[in-house]
């Protein structure tokens, strides 16, 4: 793959590329529209990829290769004094640290390849909103379907040719399951899906031992989902499985977007069209969009950038100094920004798409008044319960060093086996169960996400990576919490330099809009979850490092959350809805009041989604795809891969 056929006009142009920009890049390519993809990180044209990208369980140090890695450093409180109670806090950079990729691939490149589809209310919310039949939860599905190739269930027998066999395959009762898909899996799509070889526990007796406590501790759930016979046992563990989806708490295997061994996501997607279709998907790194070029409509003509690998100041090696020359990509159909939650709103400000309020005092001129972009910055909350353990954990051998081999370094064994045949430790991303609870028996959906590592695992700080090849006596269970209530946050313009980062700001609990405390009381269920499943483990936990045993009452927990927690998964800042109710975005993806510009990445969400929220974009990519080329179909006469109203990129 190359960036070849460097012309200065395309069908459409596409900033970023990951779980959102990525997917949707090679869709309109494969349906004969000429796609510019653009990529601000220079790492991943290749192909060849790095151990910490390829290797599952380096997802933690490939959030910090300074390779690919966008370090942000973000405020979860404007009160300095309790932001300065966080450990994590560095008051050098006057935050806390946050890990965003600056890759082919986007955040796909260093995530830790959890797949799990988000609940039915995510996407029936997003129906009520639009009035668009759609975006019900029956319906999405179908997009899910389409990009997932799962590979740890049975992919369902065709059915003869034959009328009459047919017939009888159907109706046979012991055969007629094999021929269905009530599991409602992909097994065609771009996107591998896989489970951690469940005999590789076995190989430690206390991640055994653990394993069965998370069980006993949820034995009523997974009572109730024992229907289905002929699915087996998998099929009760498989957190995707579309039957069981009114029965989602209780314990559960974790699916990885891992093939052969390997991570697989948007990165890999991209170049497999871009090889097939080299004219159709072209592919340019290290280019940081500068603003999106606007009309006198206005609308969206093409977009200005600078290709300069590292010019982002969030880079760990920032290249400073003047301004680089600026190129022009001019888009004869829409410009569709993908840059992330932090990102996009960053561009359409830019480009005078915001609050007038904002934007005058930095120099830019407004254009379209939308104060909602920006706002409604939301991520979940998450802490972790830490346990050292009596012993070692047996599977982490001191023998294998997680990490790559130096030069002329004798890989470890680990190493070998994942190298030789995909297998073993390094194959999976360290997660070894699932337990899914509802903070309220009240609430609709489960929003508790408890899983456990055999690691010490406290949030994100300069180095964190490397704590956990350190310690192989620890365990930790990580509370997320997810559907919260807070969406005071907020991503502001620190001036008008397009390599300057932004303000982020999440305004955390009694800070944010959650005025009756839902998502503190949450997490303090969520670490009694925990606290619960680890009782049962006897002896063989020598100490609770995390909160530790002075932190006993509700009042010690929740001060022990405000000073510790993080997330990961911010999202939500140009959100899906009415113009008049502050959304920036309507239900196709079209950002109000300007033409022909669209956004299509977490930001778009009313509310942030399910558990792990990467998922729902690879599905959002879907849908935006299918949306774009319904509206292109319109526009276009004879030659369908033909546009006919080509316009000149002239910003005003």
């Amino acid at each position: 793959m190359t960036a070849s056929g460097h012309h200065d006009s395309f069908d459409y142009i596409v900033v970023g590329s990951g779980a959102g920009g990525g997917p949707l890049a090679a869709r309109l390519a494969e349906a004969g529209m000429r796609v510019l993809l653009l990529e601000a990180g220079a790492e991943g044209l290749a192909d060849h990829d790095s151990d910490d990208y390829a290797v599952p369980a380096f997802h933690g140090r490939a959030t910090e290769d300074p390779a690919t890695s966008w370090q942000y450093f973000v405020r979860h409180y404007a009160n300095r004094k309790q932001q300065e109670r966080d450990s994590k806090f560095v008051a050098a950079r006057d935050g806390v640290f946050y890990p965003r990729a600056a890759a082919l691939g986007g955040c796909t490149a260093h995530n830790a390849m959890i797949t799990i589809y988000p609940h039915a209310e995510d996407w029936n919310e997003i129906y009520e909103l639009t009035g668009d039949e759609s975006w019900r939860a029956e319906n999405m599905r179908t997009y899910f379907e389409r990009l997932e190739d799962c590979g740890y269930r049975w992919r369902p027998w065709r059915l003869p040719a034959n009328r009459l066999l047919a017939a009888l395959a159907t109706h046979l009762p012991l055969l007629n399951h094999r021929f269905r898909n009530d599991a409602r899996h992909g097994f065609g799509g771009w996107l591998h899906t896989a489970l951690a070889d469940p005999l590789m526990a076995l190989e430690d007796k206390k991640i055994c031992a653990l394993l069965g406590d998370a069980a006993q501790a949820n034995v009523a759930e997974f009572w109730q989902r024992r229907g289905d016979l002929f699915a087996g046992p998998r099929s009760w563990l498989d957190p995707n499985d579309w039957r069981l989806r009114d029965s989602p708490d209780g314990v559960w295997e974790i699916p990885m977007a891992v093939q052969r061994g390997r991570r697989n996501g948007s990165r890999e997607r991209i170049r497999d069209v871009a090889r097939r279709l080299p004219h159709r998907l072209v592919v340019r790194t290290g280019c940081l969009v500068t603003r999106v070029l606007l009309d006198e409509e206005p609308a969206a003509t093409g977009v200005e950038y600078i290709h300069a690998p590292h010019a982002y100041w969030c880079d760990p090696c920032p290249a400073r100094g003047p301004m680089p020359p600026v190129q022009t990509a001019c888009a004869t159909q829409e410009v569709i920004l993908a840059a992330g939650a932090f990102n996009s709103p960053q561009l359409l400000k830019l480009s005078g798409i915001g609050a007038a309020a904002e934007l005058g005092p930095l120099g830019i001129e407004p254009r379209v008044e939308l104060p909602g972009v920006g706002r409604n910055l939301r991520d979940r909350y998450e802490v972790a319960v830490v346990s050292r353990m009596t012993r070692d954990f047996s599977l982490l051998s001191r023998r294998n060093r997680f990490r790559p081999p130096f030069p002329g370094e004798r890989p470890d064994p680990a190493y070998r086996r994942w190298r030789w045949c995909g297998k073993g430790v390094y194959a999976t991303n360290g997660t070894v169960v699932g337990v899914v609870r509802r903070s309220d028996y009240g609430r609709a959906a489960p929003d508790l996400f408890v899983f456990g590592l055999p690691a010490r695992f406290e949030g994100y700080y300069p180095g964190y990576s490397c704590e956990l090849e350190h310690h192989r006596d620890y365990f930790t269970w990580a509370i997320l919490k997810a559907h919260t209530e807070n969406r005071a946050g907020e991503v502001r313009l620190r001036s008008a330099d397009p390599r300057d980062p932004p303000v982020i700001d999440f305004h955390y609990f009694e800070e944010g809009s959650d005025t009756k405390g839902e998502d503190l009381d949450a997490v303090v269920k969520g670490v009694r979850i925990a606290r619960d499943i680890m009782s049962r483990a006897g002896t063989a936990v020598a100490e609770e490092v995390s909160p530790g045993p002075e932190v006993q009452t509700d009042d010690q927990l929740k001060e022990w959350i405000r000073d510790n927690a993080w997330g990961h998964h911010a999202s939500c800042t140009c959100p899906i809805g009415k113009r008049a109710d502050g959304a920036v975005t309507d239900g196709s993806f079209r950002v109000h009041g300007v033409g022909r510009l669209r956004v299509v990445d977490a930001s778009v969400f009313p509310r942030i989604p399910g558990f792990f929220i990467v998922t729902s974009i690879y599905m959002l990519a879907e849908k935006a795809s299918e949306t774009i080329l319904a509206d292109a179909a319109k526009h276009l006469t004879g030659n369908p891969t033909r546009l006919i109203h080509a316009r000149h990129c002239r910003p005003r």
